[in-house]
Parts: C-alpha cells; structure tokens; sequence
C-alpha cells in the first residue's frame, strides 16, 4: 500500500525546521511541496531552477540523511518546476562597469501615475542600471536577504515571498538589493511592468492627485503594476490618507498575485504610527534584515571599488579602512572616493599614512592592534573558559569550539601563516586548514554561529 506522501514529507519538514534557522527554512524549504512518492521515487514541487541549484548547493547533506531517515536508503529525489530560460548567475560583486541595459527607459516612458494606464514598453521603471545583482557583494550579514532577492527574481509569482520586506540601519544596501531585484525581472522579461518608487516620492503624488481631483487615476496607475518596489516605506508613518490609499493599493496588488517588494529602516514591530492594518500585510511574506556590513563585507566592497575606481591600493590599507569603517557600505564608499581625490591633488600613491590621514578627518579610528593574544583572549572570555585550556589537548566540546573559533579569526584577522597559528596553539597544519574550512561552511547555515562571530568581532574591534 502507498504511504500517504504528504504525511511523510511533513516529517522531512519537521527535521529540517528543527535544524535550521527561521529565516532559512522559510526561504528554502517551506515553498517545497510534494507531488508524490511511489516505488522509492520522491517527486517534489520547487518554485524554479533556482531552488533547486541552491539546495544542492547548500543543503545537499542535510537532504540526504532526512530523507534516509524517513523514506529510506533506496529513496531517490525529482525535483519538478516550470521551465524558465535564463537562469541567473549566482556570483555577486560589487559595481560592474557594465551597467544593466534592461532598464533603460524608452522614448516617451512615463512614471507618471496621472498618465492613463500604458503598455510596459512605455513606463520608466525608475531603476539604477548600476544597482544590479552582479554588483552587490556577498557576505554572511547580507546573504540571506540576497538569495530570497534573486528566488523572486526568478520567480516573481512565487507567494512565499509576497510581500517581501527589506530592513537595515541606513546604508547597508537596501536599496541597490531591492532594485537589483527589480533589474534582474526586467531582464527576464522586458515586458514586465516594474516600478520603483520612493514612499516620499509617493506622497508627493498622492498630495498632488488630490489637488487635482485625480486620486483615481493615481490609483489605476499602481494597480497596473506587475512588481512595485516602494523604498523607505517608513515615511509614510503618520499620513494617514496616503497609507489607506497604499492598503488599498497593496490589496489590489497582493490578490492579483502583483510582486511587492518594500524597504525600511526599521522592523515592522518597531513602526508606530504606521496602520495596524498594514502593519498585517507587511507581514504576509517575508521580512529579512540586512545587517551591518561585516569585516568581510567591508574588505570585499573596499577591494572591488578600488579595481573598479583603477586605484592601486596595498592590501594593509584594504585592512586599515575595513577595521576602521565599520557602519555602513555608503561610508565605506565615501572614503573611498576621498582618498582617491587626496591622492590625485596631492600627487601621491595610496598608502597607509595617507589613509590615516583621510580616516582621521572622517571617523573615528580604532586604535586596537588585533593579534593572537587578544584574539585568545577575547574568545575565551566570550565562551566563558580559561584561556589556558585553549592550548591543552582537551578534546570537550566547549574547548574545542572555542579553539576552532581562535584558528578562524586568526587566519582572518592577523598575517600569520596558518603553520604559525598551529604552532601556538601545538596543532598541526592540517588541523589549522581544516578548522577554518569547518567554520566558514557553517556560517551560511548557522544562525547562532553567525552572531558568535559577529559578537567577537565587535570585542575585537572595540
């Protein structure tokens, strides 16, 4: 007798919700539904292509040994979805010098909410060309929010997503991620009406739309969207009219299956003033933070803008900025084009006291030498050990943690060769390498590793 598959597939989920972070499960595994199980053959439902390469890629282990358990060794897995062409590229950067040609407007395009309805070729969908996925980098503070950004690229129908709510302190990125999504849909399918659009700039039209007697044609014009990215959604907290004629917007929208992608400074729970009754729809889908950008992110946006920018900057410098630097992507780049400029006056190569210079008029500067021993130090007391007992052959979980955490951030934080971490800590070499490979594996899938790292991170750099 055929066991009941959707029974079993429930078990599968329950697995991977009790291993995984909220965030991941939502994003990766709960749009996962399944078709049938016969003769050992599992057929399940994905929303694209996509998913598929990404639990693949990511969660392959995981898959396999739940599935064991609960069909058996001989299960085989199917993934089913509809065909879509195009697929997207999975690396990310940051700023190409290859712009996105997709979103060009068209003679006569309008963003014009007053203007009668018109054919997508004719609206302006009011994106960066530069804001695409193939500039924004990647790391762990942004990875999540950019991998639910590219699933609805892909597949802008796809109702997990729907809603998708986008928060962060101000220039973390939010705004390039949201319109890379935006970019991305329009390269897929140039037909598809995308709008971006700030909540000021849609006040500023709600106000005139009454002005002039013309609140209809205001309304008909965003109902006519197929995916509208309103950013800062924030400024509409405290006008009452706009945000009952948004409701209505979002409503029309979300019941004809219409992508809403929104962006803010702050979370959903935090936004007094805003309508109780929209505060619910905010949270119909998915709401993801982007974080501030961490060392690696730093590092990574500091190296890339300079390639792009033709400085050659010696990596101490890279190093010097990124520990220093530290609030957001939009400062990151600010100091960037200053030590540029210096150095073009003044006639000079980019180096350290240079930077010093440049930094010491912007921010604050961390004078905290990072090395091994504060390192140790700063591990220890996070994990609540001794110091000492990191260089005993203790092989307790808690030392062992801790000491696998010492390996990753020196390697990560200091020059030292990784024969010299093994050196101090009497391991070898091998054992070195294989800590650090250990550690960054998880980091993409363990929410609670993740801010261990963020929490001695910021000791380090305090």
């Amino acid at each position: 007798m055929e066991q009941d598959h959707t029974i079993l597939w429930e078990k599968c989920l329950a697995i991977f919700r009790d291993v995984l972070p909220p965030e991941q499960f939502d994003a990766w595994f709960k749009p996962v539904t399944s078709i049938s199980y016969r003769d050992n053959n599992l057929n399940v439902l994905v929303p694209s292509p996509y998913f598929v390469e990404q639990l693949d890629e990511r969660y392959i282990k995981l898959i396999t040994k739940t599935l064991h358990k609960v069909y058996g060794p001989e299960v085989k897995l199917f993934y089913h979805f509809n065909q879509v062409s195009n697929e997207p590229a999975t690396s990310v950067t940051i700023e190409s010098s290859n712009p996105s040609s997709a979103v060009a407007p068209k003679p006569g395009a309008s963003s014009n909410p007053f203007n009668r309805p018109v054919e997508s070729a004719d609206i302006d969908a009011q994106l960066n060309p530069r804001y695409t996925f193939e500039n924004y980098c990647n790391s762990v503070s942004n990875r999540v929010a950019r991998s639910i950004g590219e699933a609805i690229a892909t597949d802008p129908k796809c109702k997990t997503f729907n809603p998708l709510f986008i928060f962060g302190s101000p220039g973390v990125g939010k705004t390039h991620l949201i319109q890379a999504i935006g970019i991305r849909i329009k390269e897929r399918n140039p037909r598809s009406r995308v709008l971006y659009v700030t909540a000021r700039l849609f006040e500023s039209q709600y106000t005139t739309a009454l002005k002039n007697n013309r609140i209809n044609d205001f309304i008909n014009f965003y109902q006519s969207i197929d995916v509208l990215i309103l950013d800062d959604i924030q400024d509409l907290i405290g006008k009452e009219s706009t945000q009952r004629t948004f409701f209505h917007i979002f409503n029309h929208l979300q019941l004809n299956q219409k992508q809403i992608i929104l962006s803010s400074d702050t979370r959903p729970a935090q936004m007094e003033g805003m309508d109780k009754r929209m505060l619910d729809r905010f949270k119909w889908g998915m709401t993801a933070e982007l974080e501030k950008p961490d060392y690696e992110l730093r590092r990574n946006v500091l190296s890339q803008k300079a390639k792009q920018e033709g400085f050659n900057i010696p990596d101490e410098v890279i190093d010097y900025i990124a520990s220093n630097v530290t609030e957001s992507i939009r400062e990151l780049e600010g100091i960037m084009v200053s030590l540029g400029v210096h150095a073009t006056v003044l006639g000079v190569d980019i180096n350290i006291d240079l930077a010093r210079r440049v930094l010491a008029n912007a921010v604050k500067i961390n004078l905290k030498q990072i090395n091994f021993e504060i390192i140790t130090q700063e591990v220890s007391a996070y994990y609540k050990i001794e110091p000492d007992q990191l260089f005993t052959k203790s092989r307790k979980r808690e030392i062992s943690d801790a000491r696998q955490m010492v390996m990753f951030l020196a390697k990560k934080h200091t020059k030292m060769p990784l024969k010299a971490i093994g050196t101090r800590l009497d391991r070898t070499h091998a054992t070195v390498l294989y800590a650090c490979k250990n550690i960054e594996e998880r980091l993409p899938l363990e929410k609670k590793l993740q801010e261990d790292v963020a929490s001695i991170e910021n000791s380090l750099m305090a």
